[in-house]
């Protein structure tokens, strides 16, 4: 009940209300984006979707945010943030409808995706001024409060963002004249987003005038040697650094894994592309009970375990589990794997954070998290990469699953070798 209450104290505020509503109803215009770029490159009757397609796609999906999101905060510290918020829908809006004309005119798939890239690059904009404004709504009593509930509400919101788009697909189609109509009809919905930031002044958000503020190009400059700075950090700290490794491990797996259930479910569990979707869609959704499984079970765990051991008792679990069940090829098993690599893969990441936010210095912090977000994505898009070297046209591949079972015990080790050795050896019993 912490979540309701939560929110139930924060929504007492007007202007946190307001953007708080700008976050859900753009959100909500992400999961109809999201679906309509999954449904256009890998689940289109008009196209034969292949693994290399599934990393392209990915790339497209999560790369812009890892590789924009270290400079954005130069911009987002210096533009009027309310009307970042105002002006990004109505360019969003924009790149939509063109998107949704070349989907239609039969444009070259890379025409689309550099379409697609601009969209994500300028929804990264807007949701990092979401975050940045977030202080100058709520007292700072509630801050806390208010950066637990919104991100919940808004992933929420995305999900029930696909399910409309799934929706929409049924009714529109499923070729590309659906997909054109999925991007226009994001487009609209995020319209309204700008609509709703209009209602706050322009000065609410910030940020505040700073005359001793660096230069945009100065301060571009010294993100790059920041980025530097906090991976030469890290790996001074070999404790985050195994965290991190830990996390990266998962997320290279993960990348293969995605690749693999999607050519099964295109290829080889069904023929037809909306029963392909539907069942990607209960992976996904056993994929996000575990996640929030593990938000329950990693604090239980850690308290009875240290996180250097429930780490790599994570990852073992993950790859003898995953191999165990996927080789069966059975749709229910994979279904069940989601489930494990849901709990799995967010408690590694739960005790990542926690580790980079306990042993590296606070000065260096934000540049830390910068590495481990490029990290966490980049990975990804790794793994799908591998994947297109590893499975055949209809994702049956016994190799495959050996590399991801193999890869999460060799991670496992890795991370235990990584440690530093007073954390590695159990501690002594003390003499009667």
């Amino acid at each position: 009940m912490s979540y309701v209450s939560d929110l139930r104290v924060v929504l007492r505020g007007r202007n946190f209300r307001r953007l708080f509503a700008t976050r859900l109803v753009s959100q909500f215009s992400d999961g109809i984006f999201q679906l309509a770029v999954g449904g256009y490159a890998f689940f289109s009757p008009e196209r034969q979707t292949n693994a290399a397609d599934i990393a392209a796609g990915l790339a497209v999906l999560l790369l812009p945010y890892s590789v924009l999101g270290p400079f954005v905060g130069v911009f987002i510290d210096r533009w009027s943030r309310r009307q970042i918020l105002v002006i990004a829908p109505v360019v969003r809006g924009a790149l939509l409808i063109v998107a949704a004309g070349l989907v239609a005119a039969g444009a070259p798939d890379a025409v689309f995706y550099v379409a697609a890239l601009g969209v994500l690059a300028v929804n990264r904009f807007f949701l990092s001024a979401l975050s940045a404004a977030l202080p100058h709504v709520v007292p700072s009593d509630q801050l806390m409060m208010a950066n637990a509930v919104t991100p919940t509400s808004g992933t929420v919101m995305t999900f029930v963002g696909a399910g409309a788009g799934i929706v929409l697909r049924m009714v529109a189609g499923s070729g590309d004249g659906g997909v054109a109509v999925l991007l226009v009809s994001s487009g609209l919905v995020f319209g309204l987003s700008a609509l709703i930031a209009r209602t706050m002044e322009r000065s609410l958000l910030g940020p505040a005038y700073d005359p001793d503020r660096p230069q945009a190009r100065e301060a571009v400059r010294h993100v790059l040697t920041g980025l530097v700075d906090g991976a030469r950090h890290i790996a001074h700290r070999r404790s985050a650094a195994a965290a991190l490794g830990g996390i990266a491990t998962h997320r290279l797996m993960f990348g293969i894994s995605t690749a693999a259930v999607m050519m099964l479910y295109r290829y080889s569990f069904t023929t037809n592309v909306d029963d392909a979707l539907k069942g990607i869609a209960l992976v996904l959704g056993a994929v996000g009970a575990g996640s929030f499984a593990a938000v329950v079970v990693t604090p239980w765990a850690t308290k009875r375990f240290r996180i250097e051991t429930w780490v790599p008792v994570m990852l073992v679990t993950c790859g003898v589990l995953e191999f165990a069940l996927c080789a069966t090829f059975q749709q229910w098993a994979f279904v069940a794997a989601g489930l494990v690599i849901g709990v799995a893969g967010q408690s590694v990441k739960i005790c990542a954070d926690t580790v980079v936010q306990r042993d590296v210095e606070d000065a260096y912090l934000g540049r830390a998290f910068s590495v481990y977000d490029m990290l966490f994505n980049g990975m990804t898009v790794l793994g799908a990469v591998l994947a297109a070297a590893l499975l055949p046209r209809d994702g049956r591949s016994y190799l495959a699953l050996a590399v991801i079972g193999v890869g999460y015990v060799i991670g496992a080790v890795v991370y235990r070798l990584m440690l530093p050795t007073t954390v590695r050896r159990p501690p002594v019993p003390a003499a009667d």
